[in-house]
This record gives structure tokens, sequence and C-alpha cells, in this order.
């Protein structure tokens, strides 16, 4: 019969038990351990015995054995105290599983208690060894293959919990904790139920290992794990209150600067991983453009796609995980003000990333001011429903009373400083007279404030008031976007049109380099390819984190739709006429809130389906509104980037038909754009800068295309006929004299410059004589040439607008042109085009490639000439004819026939040739008429005499500041271009002349009377009809 085997006390089991759980024992073995890292604790079994007890380890020695584990000095087999601890942690973990199978239920309960007293007591002495490793003698050494030796053990065990593998962009895995892998449950009971002090010490290394681990990290290095084990962290409540109490939270210090900020905060780094290039001495590796766009001119498509699939995949990983992160600390009421602070500090401390040169050194790169954009706006797409509910939860007055934000310093929009500094300070003596009745304290608070400063009583207003986040965010983001998503996008443009020039002055050295090759030259063009290939990688970068994400700009318009509904509220809605005075809160309000919603505007109506889904209404409106209001936009250029965004939009730009109801289905657009647009190309004349003369030229450039768009809608044509009337005398004699103005200038300019042009290329086309000339005069004369091909062919395209302006506008039109202050202007300028066209310089103006230069002298030819037939069919009063006549500069009646003939063989239609031939007959007729009216008349008397033009007046009127008689017709065509007194530059205006009633009645009569004298005398005055000025036939050319 066999004997039954003996039964364990449960002593012994939990004897056993411990024993695999710590690696101990108390009883010496003749044979080696089984497992070299179980160690005899002689010392511990030698007191154990010396109480009496038995050599049983049990759950009163637990603690003890433990201690005399970690302090003791053994072999080098045991395992350090981390990863011995962490042991302990999981094999009371497997204990307990095997426990399971025990069937005495009170056995199983008792050893239940021990294995979880082991965990507790593992994870206890883990906190202890971390917050002060040099405890038990033996620190840690490196573990999980981490490099940095003083990188928290503690990490890779997060790692493994987080999940730590990340893809490349080649596919391949990567792993940060080293094959560790955490036990289950061990994170979560060291983070639970412990003195916010002992883990606090811990938790801050982890962020420092976790920062430094990032540090100089582009977009295609390993940032996935240290970015979930962040995130990790801050969703404890522990690691939350100790990452925002943390010294480097903020960093501060005398010398803290943008960039410092982001070099040694803890989240600076993580928000510096980026695809964009940054300054050489904060470069992050892997080089994104060296990897993905290095000679991209040589890539196939597929593959430049798929670099902008990664990079754009990666960071919206990075968006994802550093909003999580932003996101779960706003949530907590603890750390809300903590992140709001700090996001206060990264925006003022790099406010000098608004100027137009930025300093690397002092400012934070721009990969994290984009980063932060990106993550900013994904925090206010609660309040970016299509119905934006939630905007009156924006208070205006934050921008002068919030203490967060530097924002009462930036340009306003219609405000200068010292009136914003007047109002805030008139409205806060205001609010402290209303909130202090019946209190004498604060009637004297009151009293104070008055007699301060208008800063000092912003100060006091700022410790008081406290503002809801959705405000707190809503300027936050405003004033990231202008430091991040628009500067780069600046930096975009600006990088485009370097590389332009710089391919230009390539082509001229490459050119200059075949007809004299140098080893100078050869420099140079090496030098010029070098910096092109990093300027194309920049650019290419920047197109792959900003342009290729849709999402992101999407974002970035709906936020800006938030801020035009949001400041269109601060003036009463969207409706128009506008109030006649701007609200101080509106006046007030930045600039760049709308320069920045203009320039995106711009950008994105450039990346194909940006706008899809996007409500473009409400910019429409606004636009509309804002345009031509100077009294609400003080800046023109402002004024100006919002015609570029409506020329971005014309359905042939576009490229979309959805643009299109915009202009042909919006009742503001239909009522007030062509109004707006036609007082936009005046005020544009004077914007007050430096360079204001040529500016004018490229805004006009905008305006013109977008009018003659809208001419050939029918319901904005009737509206330009009904302005046309209404404003016969104002804006639009205004907009049709700038009209004349800029198209004698640009073809005057374009043609004297094509002269110049022909002249280069003869010389250089005589290889022989050129090749004699001094190098250095080949290339400057090499390079001035290029220069005037660029300025002729932009000075004949605006021209060309011009005209083409004019000629379909007068065939409608015509009441305006014929004005007495206007028609000699057109006539003049007419005939000056006519001269050019088909008079003696004709040849001279003959190039090999016309075309290349957007000068087409037919097409030229044929729109003045139906500018004269449009000006004469409407000429009822037949005023025409004689201010053609009085041009003394251009005028000469053989240049209708000789322009008569150029139209028969360039194939114009019949009856505008014979219009034309009838205008010049007319013209001739009046030249006869004036020259024998001027001879019947004979010595006019020095009274009777314009100043300016010394010609008879007709009209006298009186100056008022300088109390000069002039003629009406004169002085009006004058103030068309400059509203001051010609004497004095005093102000002066139409409605300000003083008839001279009685000046008027002489001149009349000494007119009639020279006149009878005439008649009574009998002469015909044919005579003097070989005084008008001929040109021979064989001047004008066939």
């Amino acid at each position: 019969m066999a004997t039954s085997k003996p039964q364990r006390s449960p002593a012994e089991i939990e004897d056993i038990i411990l024993r695999k759980i710590l690696y101990v024992t108390l009883t010496e073995s003749t044979t080696a351990p089984a497992d070299p890292r179980v160690v005899y604790l002689e010392m511990t079994a030698a007191e154990i015995l010396s109480e009496g007890k038995d050599l049983l380890l049990s759950r009163d020695l637990m603690e003890r054995v433990l201690i005399d584990r970690l302090s003791g000095d053994f072999s080098s087999a045991a395992e350090p105290p981390f990863p011995y601890l962490v042991g302990c942690y999981r094999r009371a973990y497997d204990e307990s599983k095997k426990i399971q199978a025990m069937k005495d239920k009170s056995l199983r309960s008792e050893m239940e208690i021990t294995t979880r007293e082991a965990k507790k007591l593992a994870v206890s002495y883990c906190r202890i060894h971390l917050a002060n490793p040099d405890m038990f003698g033996s620190s840690d050494k490196p573990s999980g293959g981490l490099k940095k030796r003083n990188v928290s053990p503690l990490l890779p065990l997060i790692f493994s919990e987080v999940g730590s593998g990340s893809l490349d962009m080649f596919g391949s895995s990567s792993s940060s904790s080293g094959g560790v892998q955490s036990p289950p449950g061990f994170l979560d009971e060291f983070f639970r139920d412990s003195d916010f002090d002992n883990l606090d010490v811990i938790l801050k290394e982890l962020y420092e290992d976790l920062r430094s681990m990032v540090v100089n990290v582009s977009v295609l290095g390993d940032f996935q794990p240290p970015l979930r084990a962040l995130k990790y962290l801050v969703s404890l409540p522990v690691g939350a209150k100790s990452l925002v109490s943390h010294e480097w939270w903020v960093p501060r210090g005398a010398y803290m600067n943008g960039r410092a900020m982001e070099l040694t905060s803890i989240l600076g780094p993580f928000f510096h991983i980026s695809a964009l290039p940054d300054n050489t001495l904060f470069k992050s590796q892997p080089d994104v453009g060296q990897q993905c766009f290095s000679q991209a001119s040589e890539r196939r498509p597929a593959d430049l796609l798929s670099s902008f699939s990664t990079i754009k995949n990666f960071m919206n990983i990075l968006y994802s995980g550093l909003h999580d992160v932003l996101m779960i600390l706003l949530k907590s009421t603890d750390t809300r003000e903590c992140v709001l602070q700090f996001l206060a500090e990264v925006i003022n401390a790099n406010a000098s990333r608004g100027h137009i040169q930025v300093d690397p050194v002092s400012c934070a790169s721009s990969g994290m001011f984009c980063n932060l954009s990106a993550v900013m706006l994904r925090l206010c797409e609660p309040f970016l429903d299509p119905h934006l509910t939630k905007r009156d939860k924006i208070d205006p007055k934050y921008v002068f009373y919030g203490d967060r934000l530097k924002l009462s310093d930036l340009t306003a929009l219609h405000a200068s400083s010292e009136e914003v500094s007047e109002w805030i300070g008139k409205d806060n003596t205001e609010k402290a007279n209303d909130d202090g009745n019946g209190n004498e304290s604060r009637l004297l608070q009151s009293k104070e404030a008055t007699s301060s400063s208008s800063k000092a009583s912003g100060q006091n207003a700022k410790s008081t008031t406290k503002y809801p986040f959705i405000c707190e965010c809503f300027f936050m983001t405003a004033r990231v976007l202008n430091l991040g998503l628009l500067k780069a996008l600046s930096d975009f443009k600006h990088l485009s049109q370097d590389i332009s020039r710089g391919e230009d002055n390539l082509a001229t050295l490459k050119a200059m380099r075949d007809q004299s090759p140098s080893p100078q030259l050869e420099l140079d063009i090496t030098r010029m390819e070098k910096e092109l290939e990093l300027y194309s990688q920049e650019k290419l970068c920047l197109e792959a984190q900003l342009l290729r994400d849709g999402d992101f700009i999407q974002r970035a318009l709906s936020f800006y739709r938030l801020v035009v509904v949001w400041l269109v509220r601060l003036v009463g809605g969207f409706k128009m006429p506008l109030p006649s005075t701007c609200p101080m809160e509106f006046s007030c309000m930045p600039e760049h809130f709308v320069e920045d919603a203009m320039e995106l505007l711009i950008f994105a109506s450039r990346i194909p389906r940006a706008l899809d889904g996007v409500q473009l209404d409400d910019f429409m409106n606004f636009i509309i509104m804002f345009m031509a209001s100077p009294e609400y936009v003080r800046n023109p250029y402002l004024r100006a980037k919002m015609v570029e965004v409506l020329n971005c939009w014309m359905p042939r730009s576009s490229g979309s038909s959805a643009t299109s109801t915009l202009f042909e289905g919006h009742q503001l657009s239909l009522e007030y754009l062509v109004r707006n647009l036609l007082k936009l190309y005046v005020d544009i004349e004077f914007t007050g800068s430096h360079t204001q003369f040529y500016d004018k030229f490229n805004i006009r450039h905008n305006i013109a295309e977008l009018l003659e768009y809208l001419w050939q809608v029918p319901s904005h044509r009737n509206a330009w006929r009904r302005i046309a009337k209404e404003e016969e005398k104002g804006v639009y004699l205004n907009f049709l004299n700038f009209l004349v103005n800029d198209s004698i200038y640009l073809l005057d300019e374009s043609l004297n410059k094509i002269l110049e042009i022909k002249q280069t290329e003869a010389d250089m086309s005589n290889t022989a004589e050129w090749e004699q000339r001094p190098a250095q005069e080949r290339q400057d004369r090499t390079r001035l040439f290029h220069s005037q091909e660029n300025i002729v062919r932009i000075d004949m395209k605006l021209a060309n607008e011009d005209v083409t302006m004019l000629a379909f506008t007068s065939e409608e039109i015509t009441a305006p042109f014929l004005l007495p202050e206007m028609v000699e202007r057109v006539a003049n300028m007419l005939n000056y085009f006519l001269l050019q066209l088909v008079g003696p310089q004709r040849k001279s103006l003959s190039l090999k490639d016309p075309e290349k230069y957007e000068f087409r002298p037919r097409q030229l030819l044929k729109q003045i000439v139906r500018i004269y037939v449009n000006l004469a069919r409407g000429d009822s009063e037949n005023i025409l004819p004689g201010a053609i006549s009085s041009d003394g500069r251009s005028y000469n009646e053989q240049l209708f026939d000789a322009g008569a003939d150029v139209l028969r063989r360039i194939g114009e239609d019949g009856r505008i040739i014979q219009d034309f031939m009838e205008l010049g007959t007319k013209a001739k007729a009046a030249a006869s008429e004036a020259m024998d009216a001027e001879a019947a008349l004979g010595e006019i008397p020095e009274e009777f005499l314009d100043p300016i033009q010394y010609t008879l007046m007709r009209d006298p009127v009186i100056l008022p500041s300088s109390k000069t008689t002039v003629d009406r017709a004169i002085i009006q065509r004058h103030l068309l271009s400059d509203n001051h007194d010609p004497f004095n530059r005093a102000h002066l205006t139409s409605d300000m002349l003083i008839p001279d009633v009685e000046l008027k009645a002489r001149i009349d009569e000494f007119v009639r009377s020279h006149q009878s004298k005439k008649r009574a005398s009998g002469e015909d005055g044919s005579s003097n009809k070989e005084r008008i000025q001929t040109t021979s036939s064989d001047m004008l050319i066939d």
C-alpha cells in the first residue's frame, strides 16, 4: 500500500511562495542554487534564530528580508535594486495567478493577502529607491539599451506600457523600451495611493528624461514613444500636478527669451519636432530636406508625393499627441491656469517673430510655432461649429484688460496708440464711477485712476477681470497663428521669390559664361546652384508640413471665419452702409487679425480644393464692407489685400465654379462691389508709403482684373452704369482721371525702355565689338538688359489693362469722359497714343519678339481708335473735336489718315474706320475755328489769362486760401489728382471754389466785343488756317 504525501503547513507554503517571489533563502544549501540570482541571507537567518523563530519566510518578516536583500553586498549575479524589485512584483503577480488553483479557500485567501502585500512592498521600495538612488548602495546600471546613464529605469517600463513601437518613414520599426516589459498593474500601483512629495521627485526626473530624448529630433526621428509616455504621465493627476510645478515648466531668468524657452522648457523640445529646417545652431536630425527632397527636380513625382504623405502623417501624430497633453491639463482646474500661463509666456517671449527679420537666436523656431498653431486650432474646435454659437463669449475688452498677452501695443485697425490709451483710460474711469456708487474708497480709487496714466488704469482693470477659456483661447490662437502659420506662409512666399530671382540670376550667369567664360563665373554658378538646392529643400519642407495638410488649412480657415464674423458683430452685423462712426472696440482691434485672414485666404485659394466646404460668404461680406472704408481700416495695403483675395476667387482664376456665386448671386456684392472697387482704385493713389507711386500699379492691376470680369456680368454692369451716373462728378470722375494718368505713364515708360532695349540688342549682336568691351561692363549691361525686359513686360501688361478698361467702359459710359475737367485730358492721352503707334516713331518700336514684352501694337491701336469712336458717338454737344485739336503736343490732322490706313490693313471693322475718319474731319474743322477765334481776340489782357496754363479763362473762380483767380475747368482737373491749392498747398476741394462773377462778366464782354468787331470787318480768317501745325506726309510711316 502506497504511503500518502505529507501535507505542508500554511507557514511552509507561504515560505515557498515568498522564496520564489523574493529570490532569497534563509538556509544555506550545500549545492549551488538553481538560479544564481537567489541570495542566501546569512545574517538575517542568524537574527531570526536568535529570536527563537523558525527559518521560514512570512508576511511579518517580508519587509525585513526585503530591506536586507536590498542593502546587502552580494555576488555580481544578484540583480540591482530596481530590476530586482520589478522582478519581485512580476513574480508576485505570477504566484497570485497560481494561487487561484488552490482548493482550500481559507489558504487561498491567506496566500492572496501575502502576494498582494509582496506587490505593495515591491512598489513602495521602487518609489523609495528612485527617489533616493543611493539609499541601498548599488545604483542601477543603464537598462534597456538606453544610451544615457541618467535616464530613469522606470522609463522603459512606461514605454512598454504605452506601446513603444513606432514606424519611421521607411517602414522599419523602432523600440525605446529595449525589450523590457512592465508587469501587469505595476505602473498603476506605482502612481496610485502615494504621497505627492514622494512621487514628485521621480516624475520630475521622468519629464527631464523625456524632454532630453526629443531635443534636436526632427519629425523623422523616434519621437513617438516619448510623446506617448508624456501623455501617459500627464493623464495621472499626480503627474499633471508635478509637470506644471516643475521649474522648467515656464523657465525663468534674466536672459530668458523665446529660443531659450523652446530649448529649456519641458514641452519646448516636443513642440520643436518638425519638418521645417531650423538655424544650423539648432538643426534637428534626421535632416528632412536632405533625406526627402535632395535633388527634387530629378525625383519621380510619386516619390515626392510619398514624402509629402509621410511627413503629413507623422506631423498629425505629433499634433494629436500634443493636443491631448494640453487638453488633459486644461480640463483640470488645478492645472488650467498653468497651461494658459505657459502659452502666454511663449507668445510674449516670441513677439518679435512678427517682425520682417527674425533673429533665430532670440526667437523660437518656425517649427515650434507652426506646431503650436496646429495644436491651438484643435483646442478651438469646440467653438468653431458652423453657426459659431459661442462667439458671444469672446470679449473685445480682453485686448486691453487681459493680463496675459501684450495685445494693446499691437498696431490697431484704425485707432492710433494715443487714441487707444485715451479710450482705455476713459472707459476705466467710467467703470470705476459706475461700480463705486456709495463706496467712498472705490470713489477715491476712481479719482486716482482719472489722474493717473491710462496704462496704470489698464493695470487696475487687469487685476480684477476674469475671462472664460473660450475668450483666452481665441486671442491666444490669433497671436500664435500670426507668429506661426502665417509667418511660415510668408516665408514660403519670400522663398519662392528668392528661388525665382536665383534662377534668373543663374540663367544670366550661364549666358555670360557662354559668351566669355572665366574661373570666377564658374565659382559663382556653383555657389548659386548649391544655394538654390538648399532653397528648394526648404520650400518643399514648408509645402509638406503646411500646404499639403488640407485639414490644417481648413481648421485655420474656420478659425478666421470666426474672427471676421466676430469683428463684424462689433460694428452691428453684416449690413451696409456702415455706421458713420467706427466703434472703438473695432477700431482698437489688432490689425493682424484681418491681415492674417486675408493672407490665409490668398494662400488657400491657390491650393487645389483647399476651399472646398469652406463657408466663404462671411468672408465676402467682410471684404465688401471694409475694402473701401478707410475710416474703419486705416491701412490701404490691408484693404488692397482684400481685393487680392477677390482676385483669387474670380471663376477664371480659382478654377472653381463655386466662387462665381460670390460675385453673381451675392446681395452685398451686387449692390456694393463695383462701387467699392472704384473707390479703392482712387484711395490707393496716396498710401503714405515712400513706395506708394509704384505700389499703386500692382494694386490697381488686381482691381482692373476684377472690374473687367464684373463688366461681363450684366447685373454688375448695370450697377456700374448707375454709379457712373450718380457719381459723375464724384468718385467715378476721380477713378477715370487716375486711369488716364496711369495709362499715359505706363505706356510712355514702356515705349522709352523699348528704345533702350533695342539699342542694347544692337550692341550685343555686333559680336566683335561687344567682345572688346570690358567684362565688367558687359556683365553690368547684361543685367540691366534683363531688368529692363522685366520692367517693360510688367508696364506694358498694366498699360494694356488700363486701355482695355477705357475701351469697354467708353462703349456704354461716355458722359464723364466729356466733362470740361476731363475731356482735354482724355483727348491728349488718345492723341499721344495715336502718335506713338502711327506717327514718325512707329518704326523705331519694331521688335523681334513683341509678344515677349506684352507689346501688341495692332490690338492697342484698335482699342485707342475704339475709344475715340465710342466717345464721338456719345458726344451730343460736339465737345470732343475741339479738345482733340487743342492738344498742341501730339495732335496732327494727318495722324487720323495714317491711322485709318493701318486699320484697313489689319482688318478693323469698316464702320469704326468711317467714324474715326469723320472724327478726324471734325477735329480739323475745330482746329480751324479755334485759330480764327484766337485771331479775332487779338492780345488778351493778362488778368483774363489762367495763371496755370496761360489760356483765356471761361469760368474764373477764386481760391479761398491763396486768393488766386483761376479757370474752373483747369483747377478742377488739378483737384482730381491733388486736393491742395497749387499756390500755397492749403487743402482745397471743388465746393470751396468761389465764382468770380465780376471778372467773368468782363471776360464775356471782352469776347463779345472782339467777335462783333471781327464780323463787322468781314474777315474770314482764312489766312490763319495756314498757322495750324502740320506734318508732311513723308514724316508718317506707312
